[in-house]
């Protein structure tokens, strides 16, 4: 199951990646998430992080390590728990006079009796997709 959003900002591209390139970050921006700490690494692929966040009225907990990286271009990181496995990419292009496009994508993979209720989950996703490009809109325009 995939939710992707765009955000086009005015904000340089090269501040906009840095900001978001920090998966800490998240708690500014995504509504969904509680807390977001390094675990390990530079930042770079391989570089872990916990990530709480709350769903459907329930705080789950996902590791998140990065997986690709592409300075100015391109983000992705992998989260895993028990019941879901998800990879989050952020794209990033030039847009307008100085500013940036993101292509933010969220691929969801779910297991056991998750898998089952994927179906009836896709509003609650749909919302969450909404409201982190309205957040993150919001943050970028800020930096």
């Amino acid at each position: 199951m995939r939710v992707e959003r765009i955000v086009t900002t005015d904000t340089p591209l090269d501040r906009v990646y840095a900001y978001l390139s920090d998966f800490t970050n998240t708690t500014e921006w995504d509504p969904g998430t509680v807390r977001t700490e390094k675990i390990s690494g530079d930042g770079g692929v391989g570089t872990a992080y916990r990530n709480i966040s709350k769903f459907l009225g329930r705080e789950t907990e996902l590791t998140y390590t990065v997986v690709e990286r592409v300075e100015g271009k391109v983000i992705a990181l992998q989260g895993v728990n028990k019941t879901v496995k998800a990879k989050d990419t952020m794209t990033f292009a030039p847009a307008g006079a100085g500013g940036t496009q993101v292509t933010y994508a969220a691929d969801f993979e779910f297991s056991g009796i998750a898998k089952f209720l994927a179906p009836i989950l896709r509003p609650a996703l749909d919302r969450l997709g909404d409201e982190a490009r309205d957040g993150m809109a919001k943050a970028l325009a800020a930096l």
